[in-house]
């Protein structure tokens, strides 16, 4: 797979791929994702700051994620305890496309994620989900992450929302 900062030429597929997984969200039960984020505005402003990062399998992307390098607000206060206080980056809306989902796929995405964090010189990169979020999960389970415990997200549509929060030193 070929990893690379995504460009506004993608954001249409990026969207695309977002929505399916709204949408998978959505049939699990699940409020999250549901309220209206992320959305193409969300996209644009990963992709304008240089965040937005999209894999690609035979020039047809196939996932995205936002890397994020500044600490996250939400991840200040914790019901439970970091593995670090060092520095650490974020992965943020990870999603795969429907047709690649159960191959793996979201394996590739963190290890590029963690290779990236390695080369800029962070202790760990953090991650949360839903608690209901099966799919993603088994996928942080399986990429090495530990359970840390629980955030309330600060910003946006989302404030207030609880979150697993999970964490994978490097």
């Amino acid at each position: 797979m070929e990893f690379y900062p995504a460009a506004m030429t993608d954001i249409d597929r990026i969207c695309e791929i977002t929505e399916q997984a709204k949408a998978q969200l959505k049939s699990m039960g699940l409020d999250q994702w549901q309220k209206g984020y992320p959305n193409r505005e969300v996209w644009d402003g990963d992709i304008r700051r240089g965040a937005a990062y999209v894999g690609a399998e035979e020039g047809t992307v196939i996932g995205t994620y936002t890397f994020q390098t500044e600490p996250d607000a939400s991840y200040c206060d914790i019901e439970g305890r970091w593995l670090s206080d060092k520095p650490y980056a974020t992965i943020h809306r990870l999603c795969i496309h429907d047709d690649v989902k159960g191959r793996g796929a979201a394996g590739e995405f963190f290890a590029h994620a963690f290779t990236m964090a390695k080369n800029l010189g962070f202790a760990s990169v953090r991650v949360d989900t839903h608690a209901g979020n099966t799919a993603m999960l088994r996928a942080v389970e399986k990429a090495g992450f530990v359970h840390c415990g629980t955030v309330t997200l600060r910003e946006g549509i989302q404030a207030g929302d609880k979150r697993e929060a999970f964490e994978k030193l490097l």
